[in-house]
């Protein structure tokens, strides 16, 4: 009797239906990429600054603009006009707002000119340093943009000596 029982007991071997599952990722992965946010990285480029001119006269005929960040103040510089202006404000904002006229004017006399030197102190907060780049790259007139100094180079400013 055990014999036969065990003759009775067949194995069958089931298929796996993935059916289902395959119409769902069909569906599923093109709906995920659809609706992926895909972000955009943004990259500014920065440069050194050139080296320094060996003669003043040579400095004198090439359109330099240094602008200085300090702690209060906004320090700006072109050797060829002579331009020597302190920004002094108690916010970043206002001393921004003071700039923006500034490099306009200069990007007006020389709308050839694509490079600024930034010189920062070695204390200056980050998002200072980057809200000035802003404003030097480009200024917001209506709904478009007017760009300014796209080519930015960035050094140390020098300390004042402590008497």
């Amino acid at each position: 009797m055990r014999r036969r029982f065990r003759r009775r007991r067949v194995h069958h071997h089931a298929d796996l239906d993935i059916t289902a599952f395959m119409n769902l990722m069909v569906i599923l992965v093109p709906f995920l990429l659809i609706t992926a946010v895909f972000s955009r990285i943004t990259v500014l480029d920065l440069f050194l600054p050139p080296q320094e001119q060996s003669s003043t006269q040579a400095a004198s005929k090439q359109f330099q603009l240094l602008i200085s960040v300090r702690e209060n103040t906004l320090l700006v510089r072109e050797a060829r006009s002579g331009l020597r202006q302190t920004l002094k404000a108690d916010s970043l904002q206002a001393r921004l707002k003071q700039l923006e006229p500034l490099l306009i004017e200069l990007k007006r006399r020389y709308p050839e000119k694509r490079a600024v030197t930034l010189l920062a102190e070695s204390n200056i907060e980050y998002d200072m340093l980057v809200q000035t780049m802003d404003l030097v790259r480009m200024v917001k007139s209506g709904d478009d943009y007017i760009e300014l100094f796209p080519d930015i180079s960035i050094g140390d400013a020098a300390t004042k000596a402590k008497r």
